[in-house]
């Protein structure tokens, strides 16, 4: 079998699964905190015909080898976290990290999760909440019924005006959690991440203090997509998709040449 052909395929492979992480970036436009993501490519083993610096006579050496390559993959979907822009929504509850850092979940399982979401509500107990699935922020804040208004400090601070006083209340204080890689990060969908390995330890601190990002009260991060980049990302693997699939047909041409001559 012709060696293009599997060379050629591995890389409509690749681009497929690039195409794939194109798509869902393009479909999360919109998804608030969202991070891009960006498919790393690596160029497969290769076979050594003649080694460089190889004996081609007895005072002489190859100044270059002869080396085939096995052709492409995906090895990884690495995300991107920069920021995103910053929409205002004059809603008490919406926050946003504007800065390093993730906003702390508790999963239903008593595990942590991390979110840039910051699209919070309260349940039926007064918890602050995700406003998707529900699950608690952490720290826990509980905001009492009766409360008139919510007051959220770049630096964590959660108070409320009760009905009948003066002065607010301070109920808690919010934390943001950052991390060395927080590309290592495993997304888990619904605008989480989970600490890995490789992620580093989660680093709890004060909003706006040690390189942490402050919260914006009354606003939502957005997604970080750029749509027209990712159109021309799109349309440049569409090509190479192409071209591989011409190399697959031209040496289909090649062999059933070969095959009708001999």
């Amino acid at each position: 079998m012709h060696p293009a052909l599997w060379i050629s395929k591995t890389g409509l492979d690749a681009k497929q699964r690039d195409i794939s992480v194109i798509s869902n970036n393009l479909a999360n436009a919109s998804t608030v905190g969202f991070k891009k993501s960006r498919a790393v490519f690596e160029d497969l083993l290769y076979q050594n015909v003649n080694q460089p610096g190889g004996r081609s006579s007895q005072n002489s050496e190859l100044p270059n080898g002869l080396m085939i390559g096995a052709g492409t993959k995906v090895v990884a979907t690495q995300k991107n976290f920069t920021q995103g822009n910053m929409i205002t929504t004059e809603n008490s509850l919406d926050m946003m990290i504007q800065g390093h850092g993730f906003f702390e979940v508790l999963m239903p399982d008593g595990t942590t999760s991390y979110t840039r979401n910051g699209q919070f509500t309260v349940d039926g107990d007064g918890n602050l909440v995700t406003s998707g699935a529900g699950f608690q922020v952490q720290p826990n804040i509980v905001i009492p019924p009766d409360a008139t208004s919510i007051t959220v400090s770049q630096d964590g601070e959660v108070s409320v005006r009760l009905a009948g006083q003066v002065d607010n209340a301070v109920l808690g204080q919010l934390t943001v959690t950052n991390f060395i890689n927080p590309a290592g990060l495993e997304p888990t969908g619904q605008n989480l991440f989970k600490e890995t390995a490789v992620s580093g330890d989660p680093v709890q601190g004060i909003p706006g203090l040690e390189g942490l990002g402050i919260i914006v009260q009354g606003s939502l991060e957005t997604s970080n997509v750029n749509v027209t980049e990712e159109l021309v990302s799109l349309i440049e693997s569409q090509r190479v998709y192409e071209m591989n699939s011409k190399v697959i047909s031209s040496v289909d041409q090649m062999l059933g040449f070969a095959i009708q001559q001999l």
